[in-house]
């Protein structure tokens, strides 16, 4: 069973367990990105694959520290223990049908239309944390939501990063990144991994390349 969006309506499929079944299944799922592997790929284009092998494994075996200080932070938004207040909705799970993209949000502010993503420390903003929060925009306005504000909260230092709302260019950038994701083949991957990337990547030991 999977839940669509067409036209402002939200129904749902029944996808019988079957060969056919699961194939139809296969080839919804496969065209949707998550929301939270565009910062990755445009990190670093092979963690795309490095991600779907890592999914079975439990996020002990290959999160680093600081990493894992990130998912404890994140921890209060997806526990719900981040305010009791109803002015904020957290980890709202969010698709896009017109990009084919989805994921959760981290926290929306009612009172004032903010969407905000918390990162664990930001000592400078990057192309790919920028178009994630817009992915996330771009969910969320298909839903229906008001969004007038998009911050980049940094966790250590609580400091807050005003991100401009995506115009024009913004968003042909944002389709030419998806469109990279779905074409990207790991096999013709001729991305040239930097020593300081690959030191602070997760996904190093399934590296074909080394740093240059």
């Amino acid at each position: 069973m999977i839940m669509v969006r067409a036209k402002g309506l939200v129904g749902v499929i029944f996808i019988s367990p079957t060969r056919s079944g699961m194939t139809l299944l296969n080839h919804f799922m496969d065209d949707i990105i998550q929301i939270s592997t565009i910062n990755d790929f445009l990190f670093w284009p092979y963690s795309l694959y490095a991600h779907s092998i890592y999914e079975s494994f439990t996020p002990k075996i290959f999160h680093d520290t600081y990493q894992v200080v990130g998912t404890i932070k994140h921890k209060s938004i997806d526990t719900g223990t981040y305010s009791s207040s109803k002015r904020y909705l957290k980890a709202l799970f969010v698709y896009s049908e017109k990009y084919g993209v989805s994921g959760k949000i981290d926290i929306y502010d009612i009172h004032t239309k903010s969407l905000i993503e918390r990162k664990t420390k930001v000592k400078k903003l990057y192309e790919g944390q920028i178009m994630q929060l817009y992915a996330q925009y771009y969910c969320m306005v298909e839903m229906g939501f008001a969004v007038e504000n998009l911050r980049i909260h940094s966790l250590i230092d609580n400091k807050r990063y005003k991100i401009p709302l995506p115009k024009k260019r913004e968003e042909s950038r944002f389709r030419e990144i998806l469109k990279k994701m779905r074409e990207y083949d790991p096999l013709k991957d001729g991305f040239k991994v930097s020593k300081s990337k690959f030191e602070s990547c997760i996904y190093s030991t399934l590296c074909p390349q080394k740093p240059t």
